[in-house]
């Protein structure tokens, strides 16, 4: 079976900080099984797109309100980067994790939806527990340098460029 939706996970880190591994598992999961739901790929495939490349981009506690996004549509295909707030660090049962990254993933699939013009969402698919243990999960990372305090407050650090360039 053909893939239509091509997730990519990154998190910024600062003083060593980094995204839960298992919260960056789920996001993948939940991604994997709406690109195997037949509801989606219908969906998708009826909006005249062949592929969706989505960056998600896990900010930690500079992270915006609300998903930054970079949204961009070349023919069929989309680009969609995101900025994200990882999981709580006391989330940690794995079935509230793959709730929160379904959530997470159909507010960005809302926001391209909206961006670019698409019919509403299909209904959310019977999400599968994740696997048992943690997967393997290709994450792009990258260092930013500590922000002063005045700027922990603020909304946002990433810009909408620097989304863009992310995954490169």
């Amino acid at each position: 079976m053909e893939t239509w939706l091509h997730p990519q996970l990154g998190t910024t880190t600062r003083d060593d900080a980094r995204a839960p591994k298992a919260y960056m598992a789920a996001l993948q999961h939940v991604a994997r099984t709406l690109d195997a739901d037949p509801a989606w790929r219908s969906w998708w495939r009826d909006a005249g797109l062949t592929t969706c490349e989505l960056g998600i981009v896990a900010e930690d506690k500079l992270d915006h309100l609300r998903p930054s996004a970079d949204i961009r549509q070349h023919g069929t295909h989309v680009r969609a980067n995101f900025t994200s707030t990882p999981a709580p660090a006391s989330t940690d049962r794995k079935a509230d994790l793959v709730t929160l990254a379904a959530t997470e993933l159909t507010g960005m699939f809302e926001v391209i939806r909206e961006a670019i013009g698409l019919p509403g969402l299909p209904p959310l698919p019977v999400l599968p527990d994740l696997p048992a243990g943690t997967p393997a999960v290709e994450v792009t990372t990258k260092s930013l340098p500590s922000a002063p305090r005045e700027l922990e407050h603020q909304q946002g650090y990433l810009t909408l460029a620097q989304i863009h360039e992310f995954f490169g």
